[in-house]
């Protein structure tokens, strides 16, 4: 067995070379007739799924290209672009031209033919022939306007073991036999239109109805023909792996559409989802902001009511039910108010994330006008608080003065009861002149009594007059007993004086009479009066409001005792050198192993980042718990420097190697942190899956090929064909201006998660949901009902009706949406 070499060449440099078995070649160069009889069928199958949108097709791929024409539309169709005009001779020199317009356009494509020349597919060579078409498949089917094969052919590889992981019997490892059996067709075939095929009833053993059943859905329902024969699959040891890989790649392109409908249908989903969850905030928002709004405009005019109540028990109810508002129905708005910050600034958030318009709360209802209508509410409270306190020292003071006046004047009072009646009597008319002395010194010592009851009678007067200003409840009947005192005591000085009058006259009849009486009236009557005085200041009220309490605090003298130590000065700075070997010669390797740990926790891809974080804080709590080490190793490095000793020969290690080991470590920790910290906000916060995740970082760590964290641009593009996307150049320079803004060449992984999420996350702009909208519209500038109900979950779908604008336009069916102005509306990018 010999092989023949195909060569073909790119412009970067990078040549792939296909190994061909030659299996008794003749003289003419001819393939191995199994493999040419599986080439032939298949290519031929693959030019006409394309010539047919031209109208044309082939019958025999090496007599039909040879005049060059139906090489060059095929090549027009499958590139959409236009070549250069062909030659209508039939002359061999026109057909070697037609034939290299074509293989100059192939060239202008970034690919490099080698041992491939006009001369040989004019002449017919199947060998050539074949090769040429198997180049055009690969740089326009399976390369993806790629310029690796490898990475390409990898690529589709894994999208294929992807998608038939979850299948049984299926294990695809390359491109000949791990499809023999033709579980591996049915299995791609059943992932994406499971209504065609029960998988569960296929059997491994009956590969020739597994084979014939999924060319047979692939032609009918999928628009893949029929490029390979069972019989020739089965009964080749190793089919040919180029027909294979044609055919799988018509697989690939059929259901990228398909999963291109499904991403975007996924992602108006998410969008919609975010938008609903956005707007029940807001609505919450609103109900909360309305009722504490509504609390607070029925709390306050209560608390700005100071109608004074004319008792002290009035009062202190009043008190008390201004302590259970404080106790009990103020606390849950307190905390109703902090919530509705806190969702106000969770959604503001949200919004900010998912590239909303900010929330703006209806008028009245903004942060700002809770936090004043709040401050209203606080100022009356405590207003109200002072006021209370204020009106209870008053009633107080008003009771203490009403208690006071009525001891005042019931003692008046009394005094005064029978003075009238004495004052009116005329016992002086018969009396003796001592009886006279006796009555006129008696009524010397009442005047005394009367003069000393003065005051008593304007304090009387004075404190009616103080409950009149502070307006007592009962002022009408301290007034009334007030006046009565006064208008008593008025006639007992008018009747006083009367009296005085007549004694004297009659004294002056009597003069000897009494004069010791009246002498001892006279110097009894003070005395009287401080009796009477003192027996009413004792009987006198007091009003105390605070007591201060004197803490005696001790003050016990602690001694702290200081510790000697003695320190051994022979051999001193070798016992120094000794102790600080020891401990460096530990903590040096330990960090190490502590660096090694963190690389692997931040490497490991199959489990969860709230995992890795666990590992990463564990790790974390251990190097802070280390620091002490550092730290007395620190106070070693101090002793051997104050000893002045510069040598160790006991450790490689200085202190100034450990103190850039332990920033350094301390650095890795936190940034390693902070970057699984990152990643789960990111998935959080785009709605990223935890297996998405990890998917993206098995993906990003299969194509770092070098292991530096970092793809290069032909592996990024590798990495993302095998993840589903069908790129075009225009498309991939899109995405690397993304990824690699500053044009290095590299992607790193943050640059790569950045990237997936921004096109798989609920972050997207609204750009992104009208092409979404577009892609399940088929291109249309509108979408219909029924198409919403088909790709969307019922309640989205609903919503999107319920919302979307009417469209507007020539010859549109009736019913139709406007998605562009919907989708431009959730982001607030119109007045929709």
């Amino acid at each position: 067995m010999t092989q023949l070499e195909t060569t073909v060449h790119y412009d970067n440099g990078f040549e792939e070379v296909y190994m061909t078995q030659e299996d008794e070649w003749d003289r003419d160069m001819l393939l191995d007739p199994a493999w040419e009889q599986q080439q032939r069928k298949t290519f031929t199958a693959w030019c006409n799924s394309h010539l047919r949108k031209a109208g044309t097709q082939i019958e025999n791929i090496e007599e039909d290209f040879r005049n060059g024409l139906k090489l060059m539309l095929l090549l027009e169709v499958i590139s959409g672009e236009r070549l250069p005009k062909p030659d209508r001779g039939k002359m061999r020199f026109h057909k070697i031209a037609n034939v290299n317009k074509a293989l100059d356009f192939i060239t202008s494509k970034g690919v490099k033919l080698v041992s491939i020349g006009a001369e040989e597919i004019v002449d017919g060579n199947v060998k050539m022939t074949l090769g040429m078409i198997w180049t055009i498949i690969l740089r326009f089917a399976i390369q993806d306007i790629s310029v690796e094969e490898t990475s390409a052919k990898e690529g589709l590889l894994l999208w294929c073991q992807r998608k038939t992981a979850p299948y049984r019997n299926v294990n695809v490892q390359n491109f000949h036999v791990s499809w023999k059996d033709g579980l591996a067709f049915c299995a791609l075939i059943h992932r994406h239109r499971p209504d065609l095929l029960d998988y569960s009833k296929l059997n491994k053993d009956d590969p020739m109805g597994n084979l014939n059943l999924a060319f047979d859905l692939a032609e009918k329902h999928l628009d893949i023909p029929k490029m390979l024969d069972a019989e020739d699959i089965i009964n080749t040891p190793k089919p040919d792996e180029r027909a294979i890989m044609t055919y799988v790649s018509c697989f690939y392109h059929a259901f990228a559409g398909a999963e291109q409908a499904e991403t975007a249908a996924n992602r108006i989903s998410k969008v919609l989802g975010v938008n609903q969850e956005n707007e029940k905030m807001m609505e919450e928002y609103e109900r909360l902001a309305s009722e504490l709004l509504e609390w607070i405009r029925r709390t306050t005019p209560w608390l700005e009511n100071k109608t004074p109540e004319k008792t002290m028990a009035e009062m202190q109810r009043k008190l008390e039910d201004f302590r259970d508002y404080r106790r009990q129905h103020k606390p849950p708005k307190v905390q109703e108010k902090c919530q509705l910050e806190i969702n106000f600034n969770t959604l503001q958030t949200k919004l900010r994330i998912s590239n909303r318009p900010a929330f703006m709360p209806s008028e009245g209802k903004m942060v700002s006008d809770i936090a004043s209508a709040w401050q209203g509410l606080e100022q009356a409270e405590k207003g109200y608080e002072e006021w209370l306190l204020t009106e209870i020292r008053r009633l107080e003071r008003l009771d203490h003065l009403a208690e006071k006046f009525r001891q005042k004047a019931t003692n008046h009072e009394n005094w005064a009861g029978g003075k009238e009646l004495i004052l009116s009597q005329t016992d002086y008319e018969t009396a003796t002149l001592v009886e006279i002395r006796a009555l006129l010194r008696k009524h010397e010592a009442f005047e005394s009594d009367l003069a000393a009851h003065q005051d008593r009678v304007e304090q009387i007067a004075a404190i009616a007059q103080e409950l009149n200003e502070l307006d007592y409840h009962d002022v009408a009947a301290v007034n009334q007993r007030c006046q009565s005192i006064c208008d008593l005591w008025d006639k007992l000085g008018t009747l006083t004086q009367k009296r005085r009058e007549s004694l004297e006259r009659t004294e002056k009849l009597l003069e000897t009479i009494d004069q010791l009486f009246l002498e001892f009236a006279k110097r009894s009557a003070p005395f009287n009066n401080w009796m009477e005085g003192a027996m009413e200041d004792l009987q006198d009220m007091f009003i105390v409001h605070t007591i201060e309490e004197v803490q005696v605090k001790k003050l016990v003298p602690q001694r702290d005792g200081a510790l000697q130590e003695e320190m051994a000065h022979q051999h001193a700075h070798e016992r120094l050198r000794r102790q600080f070997a020891a401990q460096a010669n530990l903590i040096g390797p330990w960090a190490q192993t502590r660096m090694e740990e963190i690389a692997r926790c931040s490497m490991e891809i199959g489990g969860a980042l709230e995992d890795q974080m666990t590992q990463l804080k564990q790790c974390e709590h251990v190097i802070v718990a280390y620091k002490p080490n550092i730290d007395k190793l620190e106070g070693d490095h101090q002793l051997i420097q104050e000893s002045l000793v510069f040598d160790n020969k006991h450790t490689n290690y200085t202190m100034e190697h450990i103190r850039v080991g332990w920033e350094l470590l301390l650095t890795t920790i936190a940034r390693t942190i902070n970057e699984i910290e990152t990643q789960i906000l990111t998935r959080d916060a785009k709605g990223i899956s935890q297996q998405q995740m990890n998917e993206f970082r098995s993906s990003f760590s299969h194509f770092d090929r070098k292991k530096n964290g970092a793809m290069e641009t032909d592996d990024f593009r590798a990495c993302l064909i095998s993840m589903g996307y069908d790129l075009g150049e225009v498309e991939f320079a899109r995405i690397m201006i993304l990824v690699d803004p500053s044009g290095t060449g590299l992607v790193s992984f943050q640059s790569f998660i950045d990237f997936m999420t921004r096109e798989t996350a609920d972050t997207d702009t609204a750009e992104q949901v009208v092409a979404s909208f577009r892609i399940l519209a088929t291109d249309k500038p509108y979408i219909l009902v029924e198409e919403l109900r088909r790709e969307l979950p019922p309640e989205q779908a609903e919503y999107c009706i319920m919302r979307m604008p009417p469209y507007t336009g020539h010859g549109v069916p009736p019913g139709a949406l406007d998605y562009t102005a919907f989708s431009t509306a959730l982001y607030g990018e119109s007045d929709l």
